[in-house]
Protein backbone atom coordinates (compact mmCIF):
# COMPACT_ATOMS: atom_id res chain seq x y z
CA UNK A 1 0.00 0.00 0.00
CA UNK A 2 3.02 2.46 1.07
CA UNK A 3 4.73 1.53 -2.31
CA UNK A 4 1.30 2.16 -4.16
CA UNK A 5 1.22 5.68 -2.85
CA UNK A 6 4.89 6.38 -2.80
CA UNK A 7 4.17 5.58 -6.76
CA UNK A 8 1.33 7.31 -7.52
CA UNK A 9 3.00 10.94 -5.60
CA UNK A 10 6.27 10.55 -7.79
CA UNK A 11 3.94 10.22 -10.83
CA UNK A 12 1.91 12.94 -10.06
CA UNK A 13 4.98 15.15 -9.37
CA UNK A 14 6.59 14.12 -12.45
CA UNK A 15 3.04 14.88 -14.38
CA UNK A 16 3.42 18.60 -12.78
CA UNK A 17 7.38 18.56 -13.19
CA UNK A 18 7.24 17.84 -17.15
CA UNK A 19 3.80 18.14 -18.86
CA UNK A 20 2.45 16.04 -21.71
CA UNK A 21 3.38 17.56 -24.85
CA UNK A 22 5.44 16.22 -28.42
CA UNK A 23 8.61 18.56 -27.88
CA UNK A 24 10.52 18.82 -24.53
CA UNK A 25 13.45 21.34 -23.80
CA UNK A 26 15.69 20.32 -21.16
CA UNK A 27 17.18 22.70 -18.48
CA UNK A 28 18.19 22.42 -14.44
CA UNK A 29 14.59 22.06 -14.07
CA UNK A 30 13.80 19.21 -15.07
CA UNK A 31 17.06 17.22 -15.58
CA UNK A 32 17.82 14.93 -12.88
CA UNK A 33 21.39 13.29 -12.08
CA UNK A 34 22.13 10.95 -9.51
CA UNK A 35 25.85 8.70 -9.10
CA UNK A 36 25.65 4.94 -10.98
CA UNK A 37 26.28 1.38 -9.04
CA UNK A 38 30.04 2.41 -10.10
CA UNK A 39 29.79 6.16 -9.18
CA UNK A 40 28.58 4.79 -5.44
CA UNK A 41 31.72 2.52 -5.18
CA UNK A 42 34.04 5.24 -6.27
CA UNK A 43 32.57 7.49 -3.60
CA UNK A 44 33.02 4.82 -1.32
CA UNK A 45 36.42 4.52 -1.81
CA UNK A 46 37.43 8.35 -1.86
CA UNK A 47 35.93 7.99 1.53
CA UNK A 48 37.93 5.38 2.71
CA UNK A 49 41.28 7.10 0.95
CA UNK A 50 40.21 10.40 2.94
CA UNK A 51 39.79 8.59 6.48
CA UNK A 52 42.79 6.63 5.27
CA UNK A 53 45.04 9.76 4.75
CA UNK A 54 43.81 12.00 8.33
CA UNK A 55 44.71 8.92 10.16
CA UNK A 56 48.58 8.65 8.86
CA UNK A 57 48.24 12.25 7.64
CA UNK A 58 50.16 11.68 4.39
CA UNK A 59 50.19 14.22 2.17
CA UNK A 60 50.01 11.71 -1.36
CA UNK A 61 46.88 10.01 -0.04
CA UNK A 62 44.82 14.06 0.50
CA UNK A 63 46.59 14.61 -2.87
CA UNK A 64 45.68 11.76 -4.53
CA UNK A 65 41.84 11.86 -3.01
CA UNK A 66 41.08 15.14 -3.89
CA UNK A 67 42.53 15.08 -6.96
CA UNK A 68 39.99 12.18 -7.97
CA UNK A 69 37.10 14.04 -6.12
CA UNK A 70 37.86 17.07 -8.34
CA UNK A 71 37.33 14.29 -11.42
CA UNK A 72 34.33 13.27 -9.70
CA UNK A 73 32.98 16.86 -9.34
CA UNK A 74 34.15 17.26 -13.33
CA UNK A 75 32.18 14.09 -14.48
CA UNK A 76 29.03 15.52 -12.84
CA UNK A 77 29.19 18.89 -14.39
CA UNK A 78 30.14 17.10 -17.81
CA UNK A 79 26.85 14.88 -17.28
CA UNK A 80 24.83 17.12 -16.76
CA UNK A 81 25.90 19.19 -19.94
CA UNK A 82 25.15 16.23 -21.83
CA UNK A 83 21.31 17.26 -21.63
CA UNK A 84 20.85 20.94 -20.35
CA UNK A 85 19.79 22.84 -24.23
CA UNK A 86 18.76 19.48 -25.62
CA UNK A 87 15.17 19.60 -27.71
CA UNK A 88 13.73 16.65 -27.74
CA UNK A 89 10.36 16.28 -30.12
CA UNK A 90 8.08 13.70 -31.37
CA UNK A 91 8.30 14.14 -35.22
CA UNK A 92 5.62 11.32 -36.34
CA UNK A 93 4.47 8.46 -34.45
CA UNK A 94 3.88 5.48 -36.66
CA UNK A 95 2.17 2.57 -37.49
CA UNK A 96 2.60 -1.51 -37.37
CA UNK A 97 0.65 -4.88 -36.68
CA UNK A 98 0.06 -5.26 -33.38
CA UNK A 99 2.57 -7.42 -32.02
CA UNK A 100 5.34 -5.39 -33.82
CA UNK A 101 6.96 -2.51 -33.17
CA UNK A 102 5.63 0.62 -33.54
CA UNK A 103 8.24 3.08 -34.83
CA UNK A 104 8.11 6.49 -33.48
CA UNK A 105 10.51 9.10 -35.51
CA UNK A 106 12.07 11.42 -32.55
CA UNK A 107 14.06 14.43 -33.17
CA UNK A 108 17.31 15.16 -31.01
CA UNK A 109 18.46 18.91 -30.88
CA UNK A 110 21.37 19.89 -29.28
CA UNK A 111 22.19 23.75 -28.06
CA UNK A 112 25.75 25.51 -27.27
CA UNK A 113 26.77 22.24 -25.94
CA UNK A 114 27.52 18.51 -27.70
CA UNK A 115 24.97 15.67 -26.57
CA UNK A 116 27.14 12.41 -26.31
CA UNK A 117 26.36 8.88 -25.99
CA UNK A 118 22.96 9.13 -24.80
CA UNK A 119 19.72 6.70 -24.50
CA UNK A 120 16.64 6.95 -25.54
CA UNK A 121 13.85 4.44 -24.06
CA UNK A 122 10.51 3.05 -23.28
CA UNK A 123 9.40 0.25 -21.14
CA UNK A 124 11.35 -3.18 -23.25
CA UNK A 125 12.83 -1.24 -25.89
CA UNK A 126 16.11 1.28 -26.23
CA UNK A 127 18.28 2.96 -28.75
CA UNK A 128 21.92 3.63 -27.86
CA UNK A 129 24.91 5.29 -28.75
CA UNK A 130 23.24 8.81 -29.72
CA UNK A 131 25.20 11.99 -30.68
CA UNK A 132 24.63 15.19 -31.51
CA UNK A 133 26.80 17.50 -31.94
CA UNK A 134 26.63 21.41 -31.36
CA UNK A 135 23.95 23.05 -32.63
CA UNK A 136 23.02 20.32 -34.84
CA UNK A 137 19.69 17.92 -34.93
CA UNK A 138 19.55 14.38 -35.61
CA UNK A 139 16.73 11.95 -36.51
CA UNK A 140 15.98 9.13 -34.59
CA UNK A 141 13.46 6.28 -35.10
CA UNK A 142 12.78 4.59 -31.72
CA UNK A 143 11.03 1.48 -31.47
CA UNK A 144 8.16 1.43 -29.25
CA UNK A 145 6.55 -2.57 -28.58
CA UNK A 146 2.40 -3.15 -28.87
CA UNK A 147 0.44 -6.03 -27.86
CA UNK A 148 -2.92 -5.28 -28.79
CA UNK A 149 -4.52 -3.56 -32.03
CA UNK A 150 -5.47 0.27 -31.25
CA UNK A 151 -3.76 3.65 -30.00
CA UNK A 152 -0.23 3.57 -28.90
CA UNK A 153 0.88 6.09 -26.95
CA UNK A 154 3.81 5.40 -24.30
CA UNK A 155 3.49 7.36 -20.96
CA UNK A 156 7.15 8.68 -21.17
CA UNK A 157 10.17 8.36 -22.83
CA UNK A 158 13.21 8.86 -21.15
CA UNK A 159 16.49 10.13 -22.55
CA UNK A 160 19.93 9.46 -20.07
CA UNK A 161 23.39 9.81 -20.63
CA UNK A 162 26.72 8.52 -18.37
CA UNK A 163 29.06 9.75 -19.93
CA UNK A 164 31.88 10.57 -19.82
CA UNK A 165 33.10 8.06 -17.30
CA UNK A 166 29.88 6.19 -16.06
CA UNK A 167 30.06 7.32 -12.84
CA UNK A 168 26.50 9.41 -12.67
CA UNK A 169 23.75 9.36 -14.75
CA UNK A 170 21.74 11.82 -16.30
CA UNK A 171 18.28 11.54 -17.47
CA UNK A 172 14.78 13.04 -18.16
CA UNK A 173 11.26 12.10 -20.29
CA UNK A 174 9.63 13.17 -22.77
CA UNK A 175 5.81 12.64 -22.57
CA UNK A 176 3.64 12.77 -25.60
CA UNK A 177 0.84 13.65 -26.88
CA UNK A 178 0.18 12.09 -30.55
CA UNK A 179 -0.27 8.77 -30.52
CA UNK A 180 0.83 5.90 -33.00
CA UNK A 181 -1.08 2.71 -34.29
CA UNK A 182 -1.22 -1.08 -34.04
CA UNK A 183 -3.20 -2.53 -36.76
CA UNK A 184 -5.14 -5.38 -36.54
CA UNK A 185 -3.13 -8.65 -36.86
CA UNK A 186 -4.25 -10.61 -40.21
CA UNK A 187 -5.58 -13.83 -39.68
CA UNK A 188 -6.22 -15.71 -43.45
CA UNK A 189 -10.25 -15.07 -43.99
CA UNK A 190 -12.84 -17.99 -44.64
CA UNK A 191 -14.70 -18.08 -48.27
CA UNK A 192 -17.43 -14.96 -47.58
CA UNK A 193 -19.06 -12.63 -49.66
CA UNK A 194 -20.07 -9.22 -48.49
CA UNK A 195 -23.77 -8.68 -47.72
CA UNK A 196 -23.38 -4.85 -49.60
CA UNK A 197 -24.83 -4.63 -52.36
CA UNK A 198 -23.49 -1.75 -54.89
CA UNK A 199 -25.81 -1.88 -56.95
CA UNK A 200 -23.71 -3.75 -59.80
CA UNK A 201 -24.42 -6.95 -62.45
CA UNK A 202 -23.30 -8.70 -59.17
CA UNK A 203 -26.23 -9.61 -57.98
CA UNK A 204 -27.98 -10.03 -61.16
CA UNK A 205 -25.05 -12.72 -62.19
CA UNK A 206 -25.71 -14.42 -58.63
CA UNK A 207 -26.81 -17.74 -58.35
CA UNK A 208 -30.10 -18.56 -57.77
CA UNK A 209 -31.02 -19.55 -54.58
CA UNK A 210 -32.05 -23.25 -54.30
CA UNK A 211 -29.47 -24.80 -56.93
CA UNK A 212 -26.89 -27.36 -55.66
CA UNK A 213 -24.21 -26.73 -57.88
CA UNK A 214 -21.73 -23.89 -58.62
CA UNK A 215 -21.98 -21.43 -61.49
CA UNK A 216 -18.79 -21.10 -63.31
CA UNK A 217 -18.01 -17.21 -64.76
CA UNK A 218 -14.93 -15.57 -66.24
CA UNK A 219 -12.65 -14.02 -63.68
CA UNK A 220 -12.98 -10.54 -63.16
CA UNK A 221 -11.67 -7.73 -61.23
CA UNK A 222 -12.67 -7.56 -57.72
CA UNK A 223 -12.87 -11.45 -57.24
CA UNK A 224 -11.17 -13.09 -54.11
CA UNK A 225 -8.37 -15.35 -55.22
CA UNK A 226 -10.05 -17.92 -53.11
CA UNK A 227 -12.49 -18.35 -55.59
CA UNK A 228 -10.24 -19.16 -58.36
CA UNK A 229 -10.46 -22.83 -59.52
CA UNK A 230 -6.91 -23.20 -59.99
CA UNK A 231 -7.27 -26.92 -60.73
CA UNK A 232 -9.19 -26.11 -63.82
CA UNK A 233 -6.60 -22.88 -64.78
CA UNK A 234 -3.55 -25.09 -64.54
CA UNK A 235 -5.32 -27.44 -66.87
CA UNK A 236 -6.65 -25.17 -69.55
CA UNK A 237 -5.25 -21.83 -68.83
CA UNK A 238 -8.60 -20.41 -68.23
CA UNK A 239 -9.92 -18.29 -65.06
CA UNK A 240 -12.71 -18.84 -63.81
CA UNK A 241 -14.81 -18.48 -60.11
CA UNK A 242 -17.10 -20.54 -58.85
CA UNK A 243 -20.32 -18.80 -57.85
CA UNK A 244 -22.25 -20.77 -54.92
CA UNK A 245 -26.12 -20.81 -54.25
CA UNK A 246 -27.68 -18.18 -52.86
CA UNK A 247 -24.80 -15.63 -52.90
CA UNK A 248 -25.70 -11.82 -53.12
CA UNK A 249 -24.03 -8.72 -52.25
CA UNK A 250 -21.12 -6.90 -54.19
CA UNK A 251 -17.44 -8.58 -54.52
CA UNK A 252 -15.44 -5.26 -54.15
CA UNK A 253 -16.74 -4.91 -50.55
CA UNK A 254 -15.27 -5.79 -47.58
CA UNK A 255 -17.64 -6.40 -44.98
CA UNK A 256 -17.71 -6.72 -41.32
CA UNK A 257 -20.87 -8.44 -41.02
CA UNK A 258 -19.91 -10.73 -43.40
CA UNK A 259 -18.59 -13.38 -40.53
CA UNK A 260 -21.16 -14.27 -38.81
CA UNK A 261 -20.50 -16.06 -35.36
CA UNK A 262 -16.96 -15.19 -35.18
CA UNK A 263 -15.75 -12.07 -32.19
CA UNK A 264 -14.78 -8.74 -33.01
CA UNK A 265 -11.60 -9.24 -33.14
CA UNK A 266 -11.25 -11.84 -35.12
CA UNK A 267 -13.30 -10.09 -37.68
CA UNK A 268 -11.25 -7.45 -37.99
CA UNK A 269 -8.46 -9.63 -38.45
CA UNK A 270 -9.87 -11.07 -41.16
CA UNK A 271 -10.77 -7.95 -42.82
CA UNK A 272 -6.71 -6.91 -42.04
CA UNK A 273 -5.64 -9.94 -44.19
CA UNK A 274 -8.52 -9.68 -47.11
CA UNK A 275 -7.21 -5.81 -47.24
CA UNK A 276 -3.66 -6.60 -47.98
CA UNK A 277 -4.90 -9.37 -50.47
CA UNK A 278 -6.55 -6.77 -52.65
CA UNK A 279 -4.13 -4.28 -52.12
CA UNK A 280 -1.50 -7.00 -52.88
CA UNK A 281 -3.74 -7.91 -56.42
CA UNK A 282 -4.39 -4.35 -57.25
CA UNK A 283 -8.25 -4.72 -57.33
CA UNK A 284 -10.75 -2.30 -56.35
CA UNK A 285 -12.26 -2.62 -52.51
CA UNK A 286 -14.51 -0.85 -50.36
CA UNK A 287 -14.75 -1.15 -46.32
CA UNK A 288 -17.78 -1.27 -44.73
CA UNK A 289 -18.03 -1.39 -40.69
CA UNK A 290 -20.78 -0.22 -38.60
CA UNK A 291 -21.06 3.00 -38.15
CA UNK A 292 -18.31 3.82 -40.89
CA UNK A 293 -18.33 3.11 -44.84
CA UNK A 294 -15.05 3.51 -47.03
CA UNK A 295 -15.94 3.85 -50.49
CA UNK A 296 -14.67 1.15 -52.93
CA UNK A 297 -10.53 2.26 -54.14
CA UNK A 298 -7.25 1.03 -55.29
CA UNK A 299 -3.84 1.30 -53.89
CA UNK A 300 -1.77 1.43 -51.14
CA UNK A 301 -2.90 4.89 -49.54
CA UNK A 302 -6.26 3.50 -49.54
CA UNK A 303 -5.16 0.21 -48.02
CA UNK A 304 -3.68 2.26 -45.31
CA UNK A 305 -6.97 4.55 -44.91
CA UNK A 306 -8.90 1.40 -44.26
CA UNK A 307 -6.17 -0.30 -42.21
CA UNK A 308 -6.08 2.59 -39.73
CA UNK A 309 -10.11 2.19 -39.82
CA UNK A 310 -9.86 -1.12 -38.25
CA UNK A 311 -7.12 -0.60 -35.68
CA UNK A 312 -9.31 2.15 -34.15
CA UNK A 313 -12.81 1.05 -34.67
CA UNK A 314 -14.48 1.33 -31.28
CA UNK A 315 -11.45 3.05 -29.71
CA UNK A 316 -11.36 6.78 -28.26
CA UNK A 317 -7.89 8.53 -28.45
CA UNK A 318 -5.89 8.36 -25.45
CA UNK A 319 -6.58 11.52 -22.97
CA UNK A 320 -4.61 13.73 -21.42
CA UNK A 321 -2.98 11.53 -18.67
CA UNK A 322 -3.52 8.05 -20.52
CA UNK A 323 -0.76 6.01 -20.97
CA UNK A 324 -1.30 3.28 -23.57
CA UNK A 325 1.63 1.62 -23.06
CA UNK A 326 0.95 -1.10 -25.25
CA UNK A 327 -1.98 -0.57 -27.48
CA UNK A 328 -5.72 -0.75 -26.73
CA UNK A 329 -8.50 -3.13 -27.53
CA UNK A 330 -11.60 -3.02 -26.16
CA UNK A 331 -13.42 -6.61 -25.65
CA UNK A 332 -17.01 -6.27 -27.25
CA UNK A 333 -17.60 -8.99 -28.58
CA UNK A 334 -21.04 -9.06 -28.62
CA UNK A 335 -23.46 -7.85 -31.48
CA UNK A 336 -22.19 -4.34 -32.30
CA UNK A 337 -24.73 -1.71 -33.90
CA UNK A 338 -24.65 -2.70 -37.23
CA UNK A 339 -23.33 -6.38 -37.02
CA UNK A 340 -24.39 -9.67 -36.53
CA UNK A 341 -23.42 -12.08 -33.64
Amino acid sequence: MIKKIVKRRWHRWIGRRIPRADMQAFSQKNIFILPTGAGVVFGVLLLIMLITGINYQNSLIYLLTFALGALFVGAMHQTHRNLSGLTLSLVRAGESEAGDDVPFSLRVSAGKDAGLAMILSVEDSRLEGVHVPSGQSLDVVLPVPSAHRGYLRPDRIRIETRFPFGLLKAWSWLRPVSAGIAYPRPVPAPDVLSQVDDGSEAKSEAKVMGQDNADLRPWREGDMSQRVMWKRFARSGQMVVADWEGEQGSPHWLDFSAFPGADTELRLSYLAWLIADRVQQGVRFGLNLPGEVIEPDTGPVHGERCLRALAVWGEKPPREQDALAFGTRKAVDGAPAGGSA
